[in-house]
């Protein structure tokens, strides 16, 4: 049976997770995720795709994007997949797949979701008991949200520009978001919507993207979130 297609479309944000195989680790050095960033970076300027935030962790990636076309996010991916499974299967002397079969991904509803996906990507690695503030990890966006350290690969979102007038207010407003949990419904929401590639946002959004795309897209699968919930 042919894989069903990734459903992109331009000018709409998608939540990409990409898992090392068998959730084994995919980045063994600095060197890795410098040269994972270097790549995206080539993959992002050749097919017009726009980074708005992104986690490196061990064992797998979230990258937040808006492409300008319906392939462009597929390309970008591509291009990832064979540059830098190549680059560690060389460096490290192994062969074999690396990624755990076809990357995840959610169309985001930009006005509903944006900012909590921002925050969902950039809290990864203190939900996973590595750092105590997202400020600690390295390999996030965070730093470039919230105090403005120099990343020559995000774009700012409108909505993220909208967070404040001046550089300062914006940086001061991203932190404040950070203050509070996000609601275990949301984040119930962002993982399901990964798990079926179901677009993340209300019924309103779904139609649109099924209308746009001509055609029913993922699985919604109801039901209140389970008592204990991870990001990851």
């Amino acid at each position: 049976m042919p894989r069903k297609p990734r459903m992109y479309l331009p000018g709409v944000p998608a939540h990409i997770v990409q898992r090392g195989n068998n959730r084994d680790a995919c980045f063994f050095s600095d060197d890795d995720y410098l040269y994972y960033l270097e790549v995206l970076g080539q993959g992002l300027r050749r097919y017009g795709v726009k980074l708005h935030a992104y986690c490196l962790m061990t064992n797998h990636v979230h990258l937040l994007m808006t492409p300008k076309d319906k392939v462009g996010i597929s390309r970008v991916m591509q291009h990832l997949g064979r540059l830098y499974v190549l680059y560690i299967n060389r460096t490290y002397r192994r062969s074999g797949t690396l990624w755990e079969g076809r990357h995840k991904a959610s169309l985001v509803n930009a006005e509903e979701y944006l900012l909590t996906c921002y925050r969902y990507i950039e809290l990864n690695p203190v939900a996973a008991g590595m750092v105590n503030t997202p400020e600690q990890y390295h390999w996030s966006s965070y730093r470039w949200h919230a105090w403005g350290n120099k990343n020559i690969f995000i774009h700012d979102h409108a909505l993220y520009l909208q967070l404040g007038s001046t550089i300062k207010d914006r940086h001061d407003a991203y932190r404040d978001l950070f203050k509070l949990d996000i609601p275990d419904e949301d984040i119930h929401k962002i993982k399901k919507s990964l798990d079926y590639n179901y677009p993340l946002g209300n019924d309103r959004f779904k139609q649109q993207i099924e209308n746009a795309l001509g055609r029913a897209v993922g699985h919604n699968q109801r039901g209140r979130p389970n008592d204990t919930l991870k990001i990851g």
